[in-house]
């Protein structure tokens, strides 16, 4: 199990990635052209596209004294639907803005963003044996950036599984893999993305496996000073981007639903597998939750469905 400490290097690691800061940037929003998950916002520039920013948004319009929730309340069935329009709203940025700079915000992302992200990376790792801080850390950059799933299965298949190569080399395989990836995507605003594969190569040659202080990650240095202390190119990779599922009308329906359904059942929660996502659905979904400690707000996002290995 990683150490306070090393997980805070994990952390400032991506949020250099994302924002060049070691705490990053709670307010920064970025549109870049050609970006697949349209606008990008906070410390781990969450995206509109993915639907992980109506979230975050959400959380902090119930959050108790946030500023500026009353104003933001109105953007969130737009938010809820990945309306693009918003990506070019001046009151809607310029909201989001103000809001980064919200000591309630703050606190929101820190806690959305290890629920979203840092979460189902500890998850993953441990599913495949790894368990170093830096090991960890390449899990949870591809989290963050995108493609976790399509670049993990295109390493198995080139170099086999992680248990046995060893984590170590799978883990150099796997972010070799990715700088393939990222560099020859058909989207070309991807390649240059691929600084963040250098960085952890560089980072895996030197042995940094449990993230000994200080570091240096594109130029930032990370120790213990800058740790306690209260932007390069930042573009969401395209992946197996799944939808947010939850109780609506008209009711959600697909595949991604049944599936989700039969893990359901499968993990003790009897529901109808119909592929309609109704309340019965919703009823069993705030259960899950509610047992394994996440906010039983019904919404299946990456937290819900990592608890059941999805």
């Amino acid at each position: 199990m990683l150490s306070e400490l090393q997980k805070k290097t994990a952390g400032a690691i991506v949020n250099i990635f994302e924002t060049g800061r070691v705490h990053g940037d709670y307010s920064q929003v970025s549109l870049l052209p050609g970006d697949p998950g349209h606008l990008t916002y906070g410390r781990s520039q969450t995206t509109l596209a993915s639907g992980n920013l109506y979230l975050l948004i959400k959380a902090y319009c119930e959050a108790p004294r946030a500023s500026l929730a009353a104003r933001l309340r109105r953007f969130l069935a737009r938010l809820a639907a990945g309306d693009a329009s918003l990506d070019r709203h001046g009151d809607f940025r310029v909201l989001l803005e103000g809001a980064g700079h919200d000591p309630v915000m703050q606190t929101v992302q820190d806690r959305f963003f290890d629920r979203m992200y840092w979460e189902p990376s500890v998850v993953d790792a441990g599913a495949l044996s790894i368990d170093s801080a830096l090991g960890t850390t390449v899990v949870y950059d591809s989290h963050v950036h995108g493609s976790w799933k399509i670049v993990r299965a295109r390493t198995e298949q080139r170099h086999g599984a992680c248990t046995s190569l060893g984590e170590r080399a799978w883990i150099e395989r796997y972010v070799e893999t990715r700088r393939d990836w990222l560099a020859n995507h058909r989207a070309k605003i991807l390649h240059a993305t691929v600084y963040r594969m250098t960085c952890l190569a560089e980072l895996i040659a030197r042995g940094a496996w449990d993230l000994p202080l200080p570091l240096r990650v594109r130029g930032v240095i990370v120790d213990e000073a800058s740790l306690g202390e209260s932007a390069p190119l930042r573009v969401s990779a395209p992946s197996e981007t799944e939808r947010l599922l939850l109780l609506r009308k008209p009711l959600m329906r697909g595949h991604d639903v049944k599936a989700f359904q039969q893990m359901l059942a499968a993990a003790g929660h009897p529901v109808k597998i119909d592929g309609r996502f109704g309340a019965r659905t919703d009823k069993a979904v705030r259960a899950l939750q509610r047992s394994r400690g996440l906010k039983a707000d019904g919404i299946v996002g990456p937290a819900t469905r990592a608890i059941l290995g999805l």
